[in-house]
């Protein structure tokens, strides 16, 4: 669940919030909104272990309709925009580590974004266990990051650099769509907190296991990110954090002296390695859509001696380059958020309804009603307040990319209608 957000989001929410406290609570706030959502989830996982997560939910909930809706969303816009949003995070970093006099060009980060896609592209069309290696090793280095910046905040604060930490309700915002897109910032640093629901085939013991799980770590990463958010004010002001394009190397630079370098190193393998894991992840997730005939059939071949998804691969980063080359960190946090939260409700409505229409199901574990209630209220509050307050392209294009979903489906999916121009190896659905 850690990831880049950590390093690129405390300074976002600032400027959402408008307070270091306002700030606080929204850390907190989306730790326990994440919590109640992966507690709903782990019921969901527990009636159905098959690892296809919402897309299983949402066939046995609602039918082929919405489950191809969310293949079809999350292999177009989710995974590439998460692709996008991390190495734009890693280039920043690299790039502020060699530009420390002024804020890094934008074109220089965009060109460092590109290639860090195809770097990882290289590497995942070459060998899976290159891959499962490089995010096996740079895991390492994101606790590293984060045991620094905590400590160096910790030493910092017996010091009695406190003075940042008063006060800390002035300028609070309290904007219907500004809490809103506060809560997407601070909602991207806890993304994946539905992982543990796509192996469930591979959890021992599921219905203990699963919610044991999320008891204990969504609270621990909650308690992380609240720790290194007040590490970050023991040595800056929220303005000085505002100003800041890579919080974390301004917060080294302060406390490390000549070993400051460690913070972007650290911090550039990290978000290098959850790219990889990303691009990892979504080719597969591009390659069983295609199997199930979703998407184009092309997408669905391995290579021929590496037997890695290289179709899938190229056709994802693809459009994580079109994402970085169109996009910033902040708005592509939007675009996903926006969406992703379109279909983490789907799957809060999914829980109700099969309690419903399919109350004798087993349920090894059971959450109260009212915990997925609550998850989809507040979805639905995080879908609609943006666009009645502060409306915004992205969702737009969201907007867009579902309905051509449905424009797709029917014909091609629905009715199976093929198209022999461009060749079966081509389109086969």
């Amino acid at each position: 669940m850690i990831g880049s957000g950590i390093f690129v989001s405390p300074s976002g929410l600032l400027i959402r919030t408008g307070s270091v406290g306002m700030s606080f609570l929204i850390w907190v706030a989306c730790g326990f909104l994440s919590l109640l959502g992966a507690l709903a989830y782990a019921e969901l996982g527990t009636m159905n272990t098959s690892s296809g997560a919402e897309y299983a939910y949402f066939m046995d909930a609602f039918g082929p309709m919405p489950a191809f809706l969310f293949s079809w969303v999350s292999t177009l816009v989710l995974k590439p925009s998460q692709m996008a949003i991390i190495c734009l995070s890693f280039a920043k970093y690299a790039v502020e580590a060699f530009v420390t006099e002024c804020d890094p060009p934008e074109i220089a980060v965009k060109v460092v974004s590109v290639m860090a896609i195809v770097i990882i592209l290289f590497i995942n069309c070459y060998s899976v266990n290159l891959a499962t290696g490089v995010q096996n090793v740079f895991t390492a280095a994101k606790l590293v990051a984060i045991l620094i910046v905590i400590l160096g905040g910790l030493y910092k604060l017996i010091q009695g650099n406190t003075q940042h930490l008063e006060n800390v309700f002035h300028g609070s915002t309290f904007s219907f769509g500004n809490i809103a897109t506060a809560f997407y910032t601070g909602l991207w640093a806890y993304d994946g907190w539905n992982n543990l629901n796509y192996v469930t085939e591979e959890i021992k013991n599921p219905s203990t296991n699963l919610p044991r799980s999320i008891i204990i770590a969504i609270p621990l990463v909650t308690m992380c990110y609240v720790l290194i958010n007040i590490s970050y004010l023991a040595v800056m002001s929220a303005a000085e954090m505002i100003e800041s394009e890579a919080v974390a190397v301004t917060f080294g630079n302060r406390i490390l002296g000549v070993m400051a370098w460690l913070i972007p190193l650290s911090v550039t393998v990290s978000t290098f390695g959850s790219a990889n894991g990303t691009l990892f992840a979504a080719g597969r997730l591009c390659f069983a859509a295609s199997r199930e005939g979703h998407l184009m059939n092309i997408l669905s071949y391995v290579h021929v001696r590496r037997f890695t998804p290289a179709p899938g691969l190229i056709f994802h980063s693809i459009i994580a380059i079109a994402m970085v080359l169109s996009g910033t960190i902040d708005s592509l946090i939007d675009f996903f958020s926006f969406t992703a939260w379109i279909f983490y409700g789907g799957a809060m409505l999914a829980l109700i309804v099969m309690r419903f229409t399919k109350p004798d199901h087993p349920r090894p574990y059971k959450v109260p009603i009212i915990i997925p209630v609550v998850v989809l209220v507040i979805s639905l509050y995080l879908i609609v307040a943006p666009i009645i307050d502060v409306p915004q392209i992205e969702y737009l294009y969201a907007a867009l990319f579902i309905v051509g979903g449905l424009i797709f489906y029917i014909p091609f999916v629905h009715y199976g209608v093929r198209c022999k121009i461009m060749g079966n190896h081509f389109l086969s659905l």
